[in-house]
């Protein structure tokens, strides 16, 4: 398939929409869109991430994810995020820990000197939805590769 890529659209449940606020543009960088007071869009790298609040969670709620095992590190499921360029990736890395946010698996290169060679890391959103961010040096023949 060598259609171009199009953005996607996801929405998570969070605690606090003010906090998610704080975390989505503060320290990742997005932009907001629409909003009312129970959800708000947020231009994650060109795509639409919409956080929904969830009253039953609580001001102090967390979700919880399953770990799976992947090169010695657990690794959050279910999660999501999205592919960078790496001078992208570096940036997002250093602003993550610049803000403090506690990482699940910490910045690394996967499969290093291989076709699949990626940078990866994940951290969670305050209300504990998973987030994982790569980045590929060519991601059109990256990011497919066998």
């Amino acid at each position: 398939m060598n259609d171009p890529l199009t953005p996607f659209h996801i929405a998570v449940q969070v605690r606090d929409i003010d906090e998610a606020r704080r975390f989505y543009k503060d320290i990742l960088g997005c932009s907001e869109g629409r909003s009312a007071p129970d959800w708000v869009d947020f231009n994650l790298y060109g795509h639409q991430f919409v956080c929904h609040l969830n009253p039953n969670l609580g001001s102090a709620g967390k979700l919880t994810s399953h770990f799976n095992p992947v090169d010695g590190h657990g690794v959050p499921v279910p999660h999501c995020g999205v592919v960078l360029r790496p001078p992208q990736w570096a940036a997002l890395a250093e602003r993550v820990q610049r803000h403090g946010a506690e990482f699940v698996v910490e910045p690394y290169t996967r499969f290093e000197g291989q076709t699949g060679e990626q940078s990866t890391m994940f951290f969670l959103d305050p209300t504990g939805n998973a987030l994982e961010f790569k980045a590929f040096n060519d991601i059109e023949t990256q990011l497919f590769a066998v």
